[in-house]
């Protein structure tokens, strides 16, 4: 028999979400301490969904649980760059090209554009820039591709997080992202996953220069 999820509590999803939120927008950095009590009191909530909260997000590798520091988000070095950017660029142009070649919608995409374009803030822009990868890949026509890379998806928003703070790239992001949409709609599988691959390894060079080449010598 195949295994049904267990449903997380509202109030535990409702923390989850928000301390997620925080996280990817800058609002918790990078080594911070996640105190339980004290997250209980911001949410009005008891120290149980916190806590659930807290597991969840390990296990995305948002945050790291030890038993001497206690519960601190996720640090963003090279070495996590590479791993989470070598996945996506193994499999996220292979999963656009068939989503194309398939000829998926990609109306998705093209609505969380609009929206990363009228975002009035970071974590808007964010937001819709997380939505339009996913509306990308997600219709690849293999469920299972979707999920690895759905895998990976807040792990790599983490990174993008620390590389804005750093140095704000929105417009570049914008126009490569449009150039992408356009070779997909104009069903021009191959041009499109090679814009995305340049646009994915170009981003985390600028953000950690040399790092593509430090995985090319391994």
């Amino acid at each position: 028999m195949t295994s049904v999820p267990t449903p997380i509590p509202s109030r535990t999803q409702y923390v989850l979400e928000e301390i997620k939120r925080r996280i990817l927008t800058g609002r918790l950095t990078p080594g911070q301490a996640l105190v339980e009590t004290e997250l209980a009191a911001q949410f009005g909530v008891s120290k149980t969904p916190v806590r659930e909260a807290l597991k969840t997000l390990a296990g995305t590798g948002l945050v790291v649980m030890s038993q001497y520091k206690g519960v601190t988000v996720r640090m963003v070095d090279a070495d996590m760059a590479r791993e989470v950017y070598d996945v996506r660029l193994l499999l996220e142009p292979e999963a656009l090209k068939r989503a194309v070649r398939r000829g998926a919608s990609l109306d998705a995409a093209r609505d969380a554009l609009t929206r990363a374009d009228d975002a009035t803030d970071t974590a808007e822009r964010s937001l819709a820039n997380r939505e339009f990868h996913r509306s990308l890949y997600l219709p690849c026509g293999n469920p299972l591709l979707g999920r690895m890379l759905d895998e990976v998806r807040d792990q790599a928003a983490l990174v993008s997080a620390v590389a804005w703070a750093a140095s704000p790239s929105w417009e570049r992001e914008a126009g490569e992202h449009r150039e992408i949409l356009r070779l997909a709609l104009e069903g021009d599988a191959d041009g499109a996953a090679r814009a995305l691959h340049a646009h994915i390894a170009s981003f985390v060079e600028r953000a950690f220069p040399g790092v593509l080449d430090e995985e090319g010598q391994e």
